[in-house]
């Protein structure tokens, strides 16, 4: 899925939610485009004119506007357009059964940032009643002034019959008469009112207006349209659209509560600015994704090369230091890069069931020292904290860079407070807030009593490169990462802060179900090489001249290629290729990701090894890596880039013996000793799975399968397994922390570690593990199983279970 695809299918979703909001509305509601020619339309204007769509968009709307009133509105329309300004218009609109309505329009212009008309929101508000009320008013006005005893009892039995609020008050705010409908839509009764200065109901926010609209009534101006909110005897405030006209002595006022109509439009405003927003970050995100992809390929030249000198100046401690320093240098630059693409959701995560109380607690000391003695450090650990599946990499990150700005916000000297408890976003939270999903969360909270913020500064902290800091005080992709990785990770995160009174960060992670997974310290290996042929695919010519140059010291036969094609011609060629190592974002026509598949194609028993600076979204679908995909990131190590070689070709290797053992067509001879011991197999390749299950069935094991380490976890809770054969290149959970996790759990289980390298992970408890170099036979998986058989006495106890 291409960047140009994501970013068009993020826009119709953005899209599909303003039309879905814009359904809901009680109003018509139409878009337009740049030049005015109307492209959507609401189901209540099809309703209500009986049009299709076809009949209406472009000019056909005109043919809903009454003749008389035409002219004036379509003036109206050309001035707005011309000036970007809000177009406003009253005129009649034809219904479908041929008589028309009074409505009021209403369009505002969605800009771009350089201030050009992307396109036009418009509404249609029927005012049919309004009008008639107003038209009301004034013939009582008249009627007042000639005979007053008619005026009241017109007005007494218009006030009774009236769903609008009724008032007559002195210039003085002091209420003289009253309709019904004040009880029907405030609760409170006449009595209540009458005398009573209408000033003490408005709300205190609206106070100033009214008073100065009271002063324009005083001086024989009539109203039209003035809202303000009137407190309800439940406390609560409504907002009413007011129409009122003045006599010698007394406001004559009609109300229309407009309080559902008003909170509909605020929830289509919210929802334009939204959409820019996603608009705006997504554009952001690509530009991030871009500059990670091209830094890192920087960086992967300079960290091999650096790599490759320090083979040679081996005993001279100075050279040998300062290459240290340089390679820690670049090690800073990777994490700047990979701040770029956990901001634009680029970065592929590792997540894993983690429990933040214990990872906080752990994290303790470095904190303490990152952000100083000055500062107390106070952390709060709820009881019963639930789990959460997260990246605890970079959840650390996140927290260490909330901390550093926490210490920077109150200037090395303050409180710094952690929290950690469980949370649940509600519905109604989750409508006000872009992007929530309603339910349980683990909610993370780090509290400063720094400085604060303004509402305007916090608006923007997110943006990359955005700091409050001085110059040279830091990159403004702290916050930006806090962001783009919580979001990832399905979550949420929000910031109150006030000047003077400090800065809270929360951050919202879903609750997961599962078991919290264990972390694994991995040890230091010997970097392996090997004889295979190796074909480099690279468009950049410094990282491809290091990388062969890394290879051939490892002690393999390199071929390379710019670009996809030209690998694509040497696989066609007929040369022997052991493994394909691809960058990921190459030009041309032929993409990476469909190299490897003609790859593939043509040599079946070639390894397929990607590498990337930006991991694109070929293959990486929700912040993880596709099935069967192995990604090297750059920028890498040699030891790294040995390690990943080794398993991807053992692996490789693996498949074929697995196709040999499906299409076997003698079994061996059964083997009595194992029977009845059930074997659990491990492994998310499909063909080496399906291969090594027929080899135990072969062998007379009872055969279970799982194809991630979580699923042989939720099997190991329900099943009585004796032995666990499993691979060390599993996605999510790997098959060391699985194999750590089942001798903690399940101690009496014998566990058989299958892998390309050269040694088995070191267990807390080594006795009954064995190790199962790939690629192997039946003959090495007898000897692996027979190694870890539960002695006679485990095993008469495991058979009577």
């Amino acid at each position: 899925m291409t960047e140009k695809y994501k970013a068009q299918r993020d826009l119709r979703e953005s899209e599909e939610r303003f039309g879905a909001l814009a359904q809901a509305l009680p109003n018509h509601v139409w878009t337009a485009r740049a030049n005015g020619e109307l492209d959507w339309f609401n189901e209540r204007v099809h309703d209500y004119s009986g049009k299709s769509y076809d009949e209406l968009h472009g000019n056909g709307w005109v043919s809903m506007v009454h003749p008389e009133d035409l002219p004036e509105a379509a003036a109206r329309w050309e001035s707005a357009l011309s000036s970007g300004e809000t177009y406003e218009a009253e005129f009649r609109l034809r219904q479908a059964n041929g008589s028309y309505r009074w409505h009021i329009a209403r369009a505002v212009p969605v800009k771009d940032e350089r201030g050009q008309i992307l396109r036009w929101i418009g509404t249609n508000t029927d005012i049919e009643e309004q009008r008639e009320t107003r038209a009301k008013l004034e013939e009582l006005n008249k009627t007042l002034q000639q005979r007053v005893a008619e005026r009241t009892a017109d007005r007494d039995r218009m006030w009774r019959l009236s769903t609008d609020i009724m008032l007559v008050a002195d210039f003085d705010a002091t209420i003289v008469a009253v309709n019904p409908a004040w009880g029907a839509i405030f609760g409170w009764e006449e009595d209540e009112l009458i005398g009573l200065s209408f000033m003490n109901l408005v709300h205190p926010d609206d106070v100033a207006a009214t008073l100065v609209e009271v002063g324009k009534l005083s001086e024989g101006v009539t109203t039209f349209s003035f809202e303000n909110r009137y407190q309800t005897r439940h406390g609560t405030y409504r907002t009413i659209s007011w129409t009122a006209v003045p006599d010698d002595a007394f406001i004559h006022a009609v109300g229309r509560d407009v309080t559902e109509e008003r909170a509909a439009a605020e929830a289509l405003r919210k929802t334009e600015a939204a959409l820019q927003q996603a608009q705006k970050m997504e554009s952001i995100g690509n530009l991030t994704g871009g500059v990670a992809h091209d830094f890192n390929n920087l960086l992967q030249v300079v960290a091999g090369n650096l790599q490759l000198l320090a083979a040679d100046i081996t005993g001279n401690e100075k050279a040998q230091r300062r290459i240290a320093n340089a390679l820690a240098g670049v090690d800073r630059g990777s994490k700047l890069a990979s701040q770029l693409l956990a901001f634009g959701r680029r970065q592929a995560l590792d997540p894993r069931v983690v429990n933040i109380g214990r990872l906080i607690g752990g994290m303790d000391e470095m904190l303490r020292r990152t952000i100083g003695e000055g500062i107390e450090v106070e952390s709060i650990v709820s009881g019963g904290l639930w789990n959460t599946l997260v990246d605890p990499t970079q959840i650390e990150n996140a927290l260490l860079n909330l901390a550093i700005n926490a210490r920077d916000a109150m200037d090395g000297f303050g409180k710094l407070t952690i929290e950690v408890g469980n949370a649940y976003l509600d519905d109604v939270y989750a409508r006000s807030h872009e992007d929530v999903v309603p339910g349980q969360y683990v909610a993370l909270s780090v509290t400063d009593t720094g400085t604060g913020m303004s509402p305007e500064i916090v608006a923007k902290v997110f943006e990359p490169f955005f700091s409050t800091k001085p110059d040279g005080k830091g990159t403004g992709l702290g916050l930006s990462m806090v962001y783009g990785f919580v979001k990832q990770s399905g979550g949420h995160v929000k910031i109150y802060s006030e000047l003077g009174q400090g800065t809270t960060v929360k951050v919202y992670l879903p609750r997961s179900m599962e078991q919290e997974d264990i972390q694994v310290d991995h040890g230091e290996e010997r970097v392996q090489g090997g004889q295979e042929t190796i074909l480099v695919a690279e468009d950049d010519d410094a990282v491809r001249a290091t990388v062969v140059e890394m290879l051939q010291d490892l002690g393999y036969r390199v071929l390379k290629a710019p670009d996809a094609s030209a690998a694509l011609s040497i696989i066609e060629s007929g040369i022997a290729i052991d493994m394909l190592f691809t960058d990921v974002v190459m030009p041309g026509p032929l993409k990476s990701p469909e190299l490897a598949r003609k790859a593939k194609e043509r040599l079946p028993n070639i390894g397929i090894l990607f590498t990337s600076g930006y991991t694109e979204n070929s293959i990486v679908h929700g912040g993880r890596l596709d099935p069967g995909v192995q990604l090297l990131s750059k920028p890498y190590t040699r030891e790294a880039l040995a390690r990943k070689i080794r398993h991807v070709l053992a692996n490789e290797e693996q498949v074929a013996t697995a196709v040999k053992q499906l299409a076997r067509v003698e079994a061996r001879p059964p083997q009595q000793r194992s029977a009845h011991l059930k074997v659990l197999l491990v492994e998310d390749d499909v063909l080496i799975r399906m291969g090594t299950a027929d080899m135990l069935t072969e062998l007379q094991y009872e055969a279970l399968e799982a194809g991630s380490a979580e699923e042989a976890l939720d099997l190991l809770q329900n099943e009585q397994v004796d032995i666990v054969v499993s691979d060390l290149g599993l996605p999510g959970l790997s098959g060391e922390e699985l194999c750590r996790e089942i001798r903690r759990r399940w101690p009496q289980i014998g566990i058989v570690v299958a892998t390309g390298a050269n040694k088995a992970p070191v267990l807390d408890d080594p006795r009954r593990t064995a190790l199962l170099p790939k690629p192997h036979g039946v003959d090495e998986l007898r000897q692996a199983l027979e190694a870890v058989v539960p002695d006679a006495q485990s095993r008469d106890g495991l058979e009577r279970r």
